[in-house]
């Protein structure tokens, strides 16, 4: 199997087109205002008051990610294309997130999906709500969804979410960051990654300024591990600081001080 730090340390496919930006964010409850593999643990699942728990151990370092998650995930029974149907009529897109998609899109700065999800309900998910355009050219690395022995997708109980790689998240997103991260000087792109959640840990430290959506599990470990971050509602206030960093008008680091 060819990791990511393996594939992007050869190839560094997002630097084609001379990036001085990069962006990297996860996908669920960041790029969306609700996490798709919550609705369907708390809707069709063990509930809300059982997923918080299992949150909180992965949080505090008492269970990995890879772990609990799987176990959340293996509570939802409901058949695939009807767990693909709910989230279309029950998910919607960050209110900022379509103007700040353009900004980069019109500054070269690419815009990387690094989620702890599954790659068919994001493309499914960005179709619906971005445009069948940039859902299939936005790239998107994520884990991916299979049928369990003797049954199929659409049969009760038949899928599974299929990990990206063996680590203890699932999807380590560090390993496609570092190879970035590791460019000398005058060929390192600026690093930005958003994100909110638990699935987030492994990217927390890897890129030059995190913005950690308030009130969410990421802001509680940043604190806990003292990470530098910057908190935000949703894109509009990513946008605008972008914007900044991007003019000039401030820096990454006096960004992080603020934690705003």
């Amino acid at each position: 199997m060819v990791t990511d730090q393996e594939s992007a340390g050869s190839q560094l496919p997002i630097l084609k087109t001379n990036p001085r930006f990069i962006f990297f964010t996860d996908f669920d409850g960041t790029i969306t205002q609700q996490d798709s593999n919550d609705f369907m643990i708390e809707e069709f699942g063990v509930g809300p008051a059982h997923r918080k728990l299992v949150f909180d151990d992965i949080l505090h370092g008492r269970r990995t990610f890879r772990d609990g998650f799987e176990e959340l995930l293996d509570g939802v029974k409901l058949p695939w294309e009807k767990c693909i149907a709910a989230l279309l009529e029950n998910i919607t897109l960050d209110e900022g997130f379509r103007e700040f998609y353009t900004f980069a899109h019109a500054n070269n700065i690419p815009v990387v999906v690094l989620s702890g999800g599954m790659e068919p309900i994001i493309r499914a998910l960005l179709g619906h709500l971005l445009g069948q355009e940039e859902a299939s050219t936005l790239p998107i690395l994520s884990n991916d969804v299979g049928s369990r022995l003797g049954k199929t997708l659409e049969d009760e109980g038949g899928w599974k979410i299929i990990y990206r790689d063996d680590s203890s998240f699932g999807h380590d997103k560090s390993l496609a960051i570092r190879p970035y991260a590791a460019l000398p000087d005058g060929k390192r792109p600026v690093l930005f990654y958003a994100g909110d959640g638990v699935s987030d840990l492994s990217a927390a430290k890897e890129t030059d300024l995190l913005f950690a959506k308030a009130g969410k599990d990421l802001v509680t470990y940043c604190e806990k591990e003292n990470v530098p971050y910057t908190t935000f509602q949703d894109f509009s206030e990513i946008l605008a600081t972008v914007k900044d960093i991007v003019s000039g008008e401030t820096s990454v680091h006096e960004v992080a001080k603020l934690k705003i």
